[in-house]
């Protein structure tokens, strides 16, 4: 069964919140583009994507793309699935799909 489920960036907390699915085992850590369904995809380098390594290395680079603290992001949902919800605090949706949401993911 396929699920159709549209995500969106959406304000929370004084921030953003988004859908990210993580791809592993890439050859170095990248933002690929958003998805049809509007999750923003990410390879990371760690794997599995569940694991404490992988992440860090996700907040790790979302940190240096969003040019916010470390301590401002939170995985609020999917800590272990591939499919993770991130809440940045302190950027607004905007700023998120600007520095983010350009491109279309393979």
């Amino acid at each position: 069964m396929s699920q159709n489920r549209k995500f969106e960036i959406t304000d929370a907390r004084g921030g953003a919140a988004f859908a990210v699915r993580v791809v592993t085992r890439a050859a170095a850590p990248e933002i690929v583009g958003t998805q049809e369904d509007g999750t923003l995809k990410v390879r990371l380098v760690s794997s599995p994507a569940g694991n404490p390594e992988a992440n860090a290395e996700l907040v790790n680079l979302l940190a240096r793309q969003l040019n916010v603290p470390v301590e401002r992001i939170e995985i609020v949902a999917g800590v272990n699935d591939r499919d993770k919800i991130i809440s940045v605090e302190g950027i607004t949706t905007a700023d998120v799909e600007a520095k983010l949401g350009g491109k279309a993911a393979e």
